[in-house]
C-alpha cells in the first residue's frame, strides 16, 4: 500500500491528487502530527513539509528511510529496494 501526506486540506490534497493522477491516497496532516513524529518538520506551524519517505513493512517496521526525496529517482530506488527485499 502506498500513502502519501502533506499538510494541505481534504480539498486541497484532492485536486493535486486529481491532477497528477495519483494511484494512492494522501492523508491530510494539517495539525503537522505526522511530519513532526516522522521527521518531516519540526514545529506544529511549519509552513512546508521536508520531502522524505520510509518504506514500511506489514508490522509497521522502518525498512528504509528516503532522505532526501528526489522525485524524479524516487520511484526507481523503491522499485529497486523492494526488488531486493524479496529477494531475501
Amino acid at each position: 500500500m502506498i500513502l502519501g501526506a502533506s499538510f494541505d486540506t481534504v480539498t486541497e490534497n484532492a485536486a493535486f491528487a486529481t491532477k497528477f493522477s495519483f494511484p494512492f491516497q494522501l492523508l491530510c496532516d494539517t495539525q503537522r502530527d505526522l511530519g513532526m513524529a516522522y521527521g518531516a518538520c519540526t514545529a506544529p506551524d511549519a509552513e512546508y513539509a521536508r520531502r522524505i519517505s520510509f518504506l514500511i513493512d506489514e508490522q509497521g517496521a522502518i525498512l528504509r528511510v528516503y532522505d532526501p526525496v528526489k522525485a524524479s529517482e524516487h520511484p526507481g530506488q523503491v522499485l529497486a529496494d523492494l526488488e531486493g527485499l524479496a529477494r531475501g
